[in-house]
């Protein structure tokens, strides 16, 4: 079994009771936001390591760092092998900090995106516009609707039911 199969064995583990499961995930969520936080105290810095040299830097079994890796595998600059890494599979942390701001905000994980350390990295105009555009980007917009007897969306001039409607 791989470090990213067991880490999703442990982690949607559907055994447990909910006090057990809430209690995994906020230890877990603690240290992912101890990593995150050394991480963008030195955004220009690749960190690069073994699955296990990573693991022992941040505090982590390397089971854990799998479910981070896992997470923040989107928004690296270059993808990690996560489905067949190993402890001693070579990985990057060098990450883009917009596709991590907006991701962090698809994830609603406002304890990453609210983070004191992304004012020196983003500025707040930006962190809001990227706020904004990941939130509409999920938000599903109906075009108005279009009645029998209105005209044709498609422009010919006719009524919609003599036209584009009439199989409809």
């Amino acid at each position: 079994m791989t470090l990213l199969e067991t880490w999703r064995t442990q982690a949607y583990e559907t055994q447990r009771d909910s006090r057990t499961a809430n209690l995994f995930w906020a230890t877990y969520f603690e240290l992912e936001k101890g990593i995150y936080e050394q991480l963008l105290a030195a955004p220009q810095e690749e960190v690069r390591g073994t699955v296990r040299e990573l693991a022992d830097k941040y505090g982590l079994t390397a089971v854990q760092m799998a479910g981070f890796l896992d997470g923040i595998n989107d928004s690296l600059k270059e993808k990690n092998p996560i489905e067949t890494m190993e402890e001693d599979t070579e990985v990057s942390l060098a990450f883009d900090p917009e596709k991590l701001y907006y991701n962090m905000v698809a994830a609603r994980a406002d304890w990453l995106y609210n983070l004191p350390a992304w004012a020196d990295i983003l500025t707040e105009e930006r962190r809001k516009e990227l706020y904004r555009e990941q939130k509409s980007s999920t938000t599903v917009v109906k075009g108005k609707k279009v009645f029998p007897n209105d005209p044709c969306p498609c422009g010919s001039g006719k009524k919609y039911k003599k036209c584009c409607g009439r199989n409809a």
